[in-house]
């Protein structure tokens, strides 16, 4: 069990929620019911993905409800005397778990959709026929973006998630009569729900398309993203780079700084320094402006690619108790301690809203904090001005001087 002793931070010192506790992922819509515990959360906003194709819409329904409108999101920057109700940020895009069911129409833009020769080309080992007559119909690619940038517009705060790539995901079998007999009620179709798992995964470069377009999308938009990765961190780093390749920033070494001795032309590349590194240019580019890794699971060796003074982007990690502190691993204290201060995020990555949404939410951060010697009320206001950053950018400078 790794130490994730460094600062000591007591259970029982209470928890500064007045200060505004933000997740940065989550699942509420998988549970419908429990967006009726959202206003009455702890949180001040919470960052809910979309997945599938069964919980897009679910994602508006809960936007339209509780999301981030113009009249509101002053809110999340107040203290708690000023707080109102728990916030949404909504989040658009196709996981990689489903990345199967969307057809590649832009590489083959003449092609009918074939569902078999489809699902055993983006399919290993190649399935039969009969398991391929449960899977649903495939969905273009094309049809997907104009989906996907049609809501983006109708929610000028939303991002783009949950999108990546996994290498460990099998398909579950299809549904079987003890199955149904076994569901829960009140869980949004699409999951996996205790389904047997199949052999079948999803061609990586398969993955890697379905990922490139929604970046690519992100970067015409201006959105920052979400980003999966399992087993795949090597993966998922290549295929961001690809993004910006040709748009890396450019690093003066120190003799070409001192060359620079006007302070107007200094002046001039510190603040375009200073404006890539929030990726918020406002001309699309091929690239997203702001990407969380959201449940970073990498070596803390790997943190220095992402963070390259070349990168034209804004990288964030985020950290979740469910996920990265199941078992207080060295891995995942050392990969805290590698992320720079103003690039960590904290989610809970749960599938229901509510009180233990909330518990979790503080228990990474009470753990974030005891690995970073902050203090509770540091921590939190560290980690809320990261979060603000992340989802909104340079607009971010208004939030914090709004109150």
């Amino acid at each position: 069990m790794g130490d994730p002793a460094a600062g000591k931070v007591s259970e029982k010192e209470p928890f500064p929620w007045h200060r505004g506790v933000f997740d940065a992922h989550c699942h509420p819509t998988d549970t419908i019911a429990s967006q009726d515990h959202v206003p009455r959360m702890k949180a001040r906003a919470l960052t809910i993905m979309a997945t599938r194709g069964e919980d897009q819409d679910l994602v508006k329904q809960f936007a339209n409800k509780y999301g981030v409108k113009q009249d509101t999101v002053r809110a999340l920057s107040c203290d708690a005397d000023n707080k109102s109700s728990t916030q949404l940020v909504p989040s658009f895009g196709w996981h990689p778990w489903f990345s199967h069911q969307i057809f590649d129409d832009l590489s083959s833009p003449s092609c009918e959709i074939d569902a078999v020769r489809h699902y055993q080309a983006v399919l290993i080992p190649s399935p039969d026929e009969e398991f391929i007559s449960h899977l649903p119909k495939p969905r273009p690619l094309s049809g997907l973006l104009d989906s996907l940038r049609d809501s983006l517009k109708n929610f000028p705060c939303a991002l783009i998630g949950e999108i990546g790539i996994d290498r460990s995901f099998r398909l579950p079998n299809h549904w079987t009569a003890n199955d149904e007999a076994k569901r829960k009620e009140g869980l949004t179709p699409g999951g996996r729900e205790g389904r047997r798992l199949t052999p079948y995964r999803v061609q990586i470069d398969h993955q890697r398309k379905v990922l490139k377009a929604q970046l690519h999308l992100a970067g015409e938009l201006r959105r920052p993203v979400s980003v999966h990765g399992v087993a795949a961190h090597g993966i998922v780093f290549e295929t961001l780079k690809e993004t910006w390749q040709g748009h890396e920033k450019e690093v003066l070494s120190r003799r070409e700084r001192k060359r620079r001795t006007s302070a107007a032309i200094a002046h001039t590349y510190q603040a375009t320094d200073d404006k890539n590194g929030q990726g918020d240019e406002p001309n699309p580019k091929p690239y997203p402006p702001r990407i969380c890794l959201h449940s970073y699971s990498g070596p803390s060796d790997a943190l220095k690619q992402y963070l390259d003074n070349s990168t034209p982007a804004t990288i964030y990690f985020s950290f979740s108790r469910l996920v990265n502190f199941s078992n207080r691993s060295q891995k995942a204290v050392d990969a805290v301690k590698g992320v720079p201060d103003d690039r960590i995020l904290i989610e809970s990555d749960l599938h229901s809203a509510g009180d233990e949404m909330d518990r979790l939410l503080e228990e990474i951060t009470r753990l974030v904090c005891e690995i970073k010697r902050w203090s509770l009320i540091e921590g939190v206001e560290r980690l809320a001005g990261n979060w603000r950053r992340f989802v909104f950018g340079e607009q971010s400078a208004y939030l914090a001087n709004s109150c």
